[in-house]
């Protein structure tokens, strides 16, 4: 499951649901996709057994922070079988953690490899490694329900992390879905039926340092940590930090109804969170 010890009912429901997440075969595509990629293996990994499998969400069972990124890498989490882990995306992004104190470590290499995460939840829109990066419609509305059921059992995250658009846009939709589940009073049918909830409208822009309260989560967006973006400049150093530095500000102040808006009303703070500023997307 993660950085902490299997104790609370919770916990072990984490572990039984990474368990079912494991064992998913519902998307054919990305099933053979993830397969042939673990069979054939990339010329650097060739003496590796892959895992192949879907990736499921590790972090702190106590997480405050969901961090939400696309899909796992097919060389990355789709070999090591842990989010964000033996890659160059994974690479900038825990070294970004442990700078903030997230993380106990700047590297992550294996599962094993001792990376424990404080107050933080690491996990994807879709949990199978997408051909081309690109999952379809389809996969992301049935990789939905495994995000609702997981933002149920980790009931202390209060801040959405969103690394891309595609994060961003899965983001709404997970949070709408789990307020319905959780208006449902968390009933069994309640996470198959999360396809049905509603985004808002219009709905709020992605972009860098972008805020947005939506249902009981707030979502802060922050440019994927791709070699493409890392490697151009899009996203530096400085920018990652200064993302997880207002991450956690929003984690320690939000309450069991979201944010504390109020503590922000006399520099127009408030207004940027129910506005939603609009960046240019990426």
């Amino acid at each position: 499951m993660g950085s902490s010890e299997v104790g609370s009912p919770e916990q072990r429901e984490l572990v039984a649901l990474e368990r079912d997440i494991v064992a998913c075969r519902r998307c054919p595509r990305l099933v053979a996709w993830r397969e042939l990629v673990a069979r054939e293996r990339k010329a650097a990994f060739a003496d590796q057994t892959y895992w192949g499998r879907p990736v499921p969400g590790f972090g702190d069972p106590r997480a405050r922070i969901l961090v939400l990124g696309l899909a796992p890498a097919a060389h990355g989490a789709n070999r090591t079988g842990r989010m964000f882990t033996g890659d160059r995306s994974g690479d900038f992004l825990y070294a970004a953690m442990w700078r903030a104190g997230l993380a106990s470590q700047p590297s992550s290499t294996a599962r094993g490899d001792g990376l424990r995460l404080r107050g933080v939840w690491v996990t994807a829109a879709v949990r199978c490694a997408p051909p081309a990066n690109r999952p379809a419609p389809d996969e992301r509305e049935e990789c939905l329900p495994w995000g609702v059921r997981e933002l149920e059992l980790l009931s202390a995250v209060r801040v959405i992390l969103c690394l891309g658009a595609f994060a961003w846009n899965a983001a709404l939709r997970l949070s709408a879905a789990a307020a319905l589940a959780r208006a449902s009073d968390g009933a069994g049918g309640a996470a198959d039926d999360a396809g049905g909830a509603d985004e808002p409208r219009p709905r709020p822009r992605f972009g860098h340092g972008a805020e947005h309260l939506a249902a009981r989560h707030m979502l802060i967006g922050c440019y994927h940590p791709s070699q493409q973006n890392t490697f151009t400049g899009r996203l530096t150093e400085p920018m990652i930090d200064a993302v997880l530095a207002r991450t956690r500000e929003l984690a320690k102040t939000s309450r069991e109804s979201g944010p504390d808006l109020g503590r922000f009303a006399g520099s127009g703070m408030a207004a940027r969170l129910l506005d939603d500023r609009a960046r240019e997307p990426r």
